[in-house]
């Protein structure tokens, strides 16, 4: 046995010699100038994947949008090659239906999830389409980006927002979609029920009414199924001139200081408590 023994580990060690790859040491020192938060956003696995990726002239640094504009130009001078550029991406939640606008037509009583909640005739909610508020997105999130409000609504920190995409995958109504933060222009509603019957169920609700495709640059917004529909090949175009005459404040203008703002024709919600039962 001891003999055998001996055998295999010469054996190993040989194959270890011939098969042994060098590993380029420049991919150490280009992982720890990274952020490390193993995001996925860059499109590879993690941030050593990305590193190995940098050094080997596959990505530019740039393609990591969580890092500081300062290492990526650090990385950049390091490997002697152009930074690159990749707009940063965030997540976006299309729907406003809090509690407070929203019509609960049935108490749900099960596993507090949405994915259960979307399998027991969708939660109880009137909107089809709407956000179950059950905090699903905020569990998965692993970078604290997201949290709930007051109204069971998640609300997305830009600033903490890496793009992952697990608030995305967790959803079972589709409400999560990541963009470019240029996208300012954004229709906060999925509903495709008609004028009337969707704003019976949500006070926020897209009507379809067709005044910001109106007033926006030409063939900008679309209504599609009774729903407003941003073309963000042509973002370029896109202005606050859109969301001027929207009745609900379906549609909003993302400002990066104060948020979303809604139009001055959209119907002022004072109301803080949620609306009753059915």
């Amino acid at each position: 046995m001891a003999g055998l023994g001996v055998s295999l580990s010469a054996v190993l060690a040989l194959a270890n010699k011939r098969l042994h790859v060098e590993e380029d040491p420049r991919i150490d020192l280009v992982e720890e100038m990274l952020p490390m938060a193993n995001c996925g956003a860059c499109g590879t696995a993690g941030c050593r994947a990305f590193a190995e990726a940098v050094v080997a002239g596959e990505l530019p640094p740039g393609k990591c949008t969580v890092n500081t504009p300062e290492m990526i130009d650090r990385i950049a001078r390091f490997l002697g090659v152009d930074a690159g550029t990749q707009e940063r991406r965030v997540a976006r939640l299309a729907c406003a239906g809090g509690a407070h606008v929203a019509r609960t037509r049935a108490r749900y009583q099960g596993m507090q999830t949405c994915r259960a909640a979307a399998l027991v005739s969708g939660g109880g909610k009137g909107c089809a389409w709407g956000c179950l508020g059950l905090a699903d997105c905020q569990e998965v999130c692993d970078f604290g980006a997201i949290t709930m409000d007051e109204h069971g609504l998640p609300v997305v920190d830009e600033e903490k927002c890496t793009a992952c995409g697990a608030c995305v995958e967790v959803c079972p109504r589709d409400l999560f979609s990541l963009h470019p933060v240029s996208h300012r222009l954004w229709v906060a509603c999925k509903s495709q029920a008609r004028g009337e019957e969707a704003e019976a169920e949500c006070e926020v609700a897209c009507t379809g009414c067709g005044r910001c495709a109106a007033d926006a640059a030409p063939g900008l917004i679309t209504i599609l199924n009774n729903l407003a529909t941003v073309d963000y090949r042509l973002n370029e175009r896109a202005s606050v001139d859109a969301i001027q005459r929207c009745p609900t404040g379906a549609i909003v203008w993302l400002d990066e200081d104060v948020g979303a703002i809604k139009g001055p024709a959209a119907k002022k919600i004072l109301r803080k408590n949620p609306l009753p039962l059915g």
